[in-house]
């Protein structure tokens, strides 16, 4: 297949806009250090005029509140995103929220979507996916949280961990065990679960770039959950398919990740190029000595590779399906993760002291970055997942002691006219 990133010159034009978009209106916000209260106040005029432009909640179809816009316009559109934190929240995409209404779109009941998805995608509510348990790494089939059905209700317990928005949102979607008997891959279910309901006990977490838990966009908690009551008609794609769901809603999540991390490392590439054409040690530019020389000729290898792979595995999802695309989501998402937190890595090294400093955002940028290589599975899971995909594609070949010989001889019989020409020559 021949791969073709193009887009129209009107999508360009959208482009451009979000560009001024992002500079004019969204980053100026960072130095505001808002909680997450006022920031979602701060933001309903900046998300009218997305809504205006026709940008809002652009990674689902018309029919269910977006804009349709494919894999490569969302990775040409999630780098400008990412250049902030801020952004996506503001365009209607941010994670957890857009991974759950892609779910909601694909698999709820009419329902389910007028109660859940409608609210979510017009930016009235936040939601929260409650997957991950302490202890189990990235293996779910090691999940402990039990959802048993009496009469019509499931019964909830079991604690779930770094799941974020959980005390922010509306609702949780969880990922639960609904049949110990069988296979886990067909005994774990999808459940929507209302944060209001009694039994839930939620204790956010500090992390590295928000020790206090209080940041504007979302935070992690760890929740428990006992003896919580929910209607058995909550279920979500019906029982036993929690794997299959987890797998739609995970793949075209971590792309979408990937496309704002390269947001981020060119956000921290550019200010690495201006501090080191602005500032000078020992009578030179920083831009003249050949260490800050070698920083931004593989910086900008490294941001081109990554871009490439990223609009690659976008166009491939477009062609065949985020299934289809395993092993370009895994590249990308082990590879997209080292560049960004290399490229923030130098930047700060550059800037010195005020790099490391709040006075400038790089370093929670990078502690942000390092979180990168852990969520939506380890580095290591993906790279394994992709060497596997790779392995299926050879066949095992006896090699033979005397193979370099036999090759040489084999040659030679096959081109002995050469030597014929040549001697006749």
């Amino acid at each position: 297949m021949t791969w073709d990133f193009s887009t129209e010159p009107e999508w360009e034009q959208q482009l451009e806009w979000m560009r001024a978009f992002m500079r004019e209106r969204i980053l100026p916000l960072e130095a505001l250090h808002l909680d997450h209260k006022t920031f979602l106040g701060a933001i309903v005029p900046l998300q009218d005029e997305v809504k205006a432009q026709g940008l809002w909640a652009a990674h689902l179809e018309p029919e269910h509140g977006g804009q349709g816009h494919g894999q490569v316009k969302l990775a040409q559109m999630h780098e400008i995103l990412g250049m902030s934190d801020l952004g996506p929240g503001v365009f209607g995409n941010q994670a957890p929220d857009s991974g759950n209404g892609e779910l909601l779109a694909l698999a709820a009941t009419e329902e389910q979507k007028e109660r859940w998805l409608k609210p979510l995608l017009a930016g009235e509510i936040l939601s929260a996916f409650s997957m991950t348990e302490q202890g189990t790494g990235s293996d779910p089939k090691q999940f402990k949280t039990m959802a048993v059905r009496e009469g019509d209700e499931w019964v909830i317990n079991g604690v779930k961990w770094f799941v974020s928005n959980a005390d922010r949102a509306s609702f949780h979607i969880l990922m639960a065990v609904t049949d110990p008997t069988v296979h886990p891959y067909e005994g774990q279910s999808m459940i929507i679960v209302p944060t209001d309901t009694p039994g839930i006990e939620i204790r956010p977490l500090g992390v590295m770039n928000d020790p206090t838990a209080s940041g504007p966009i979302h935070d992690h908690c760890e929740v428990h959950y006992r003896d919580v009551r929910v209607p058995y008609d909550n279920t979500l794609g019906g029982e036993g398919q929690a794997f299959v769901l987890a797998q739609k809603r995970l793949g075209p999540g971590r792309i979408h990740h990937c496309m704002r991390w390269i947001g981020v490392a060119q956000r921290a590439f550019d200010d690495m190029c201006e501090r080191a054409v602005s500032k000078s040690v020992h009578g030179a530019r920083l831009a003249d000595h050949q260490f800050v020389q070698d920083f931004i000729a593989i910086s900008a290898a490294e941001l081109s590779a990554s871009r490439l792979l990223t609009l690659h595995a976008a166009w491939k999802i477009d062609q065949v399906g985020a299934s289809g695309a395993r092993k370009e989501i895994s590249m990308i998402k082990y590879h997209g993760a080292k560049v960004m937190h290399d490229v923030l890595d130098r930047a700060i090294q550059v800037y010195g002291s005020l790099g490391f400093s709040s006075d400038m955002p790089l370093a929670e940028m990078y502690a942000y970055a390092r979180a990168a290589r852990l969520y939506d599975g380890p580095d290591e899971v993906h790279k394994a997942t992709v060497a596997k995909l790779i392995a299926r594609e050879y066949e095992p070949v006896d090699i033979p002691t005397d193979h370099i010989p036999t090759r040489r001889a084999a040659a030679l019989e096959q081109y002995a006219h050469l030597f014929d020409v040549v001697a006749v020559q």
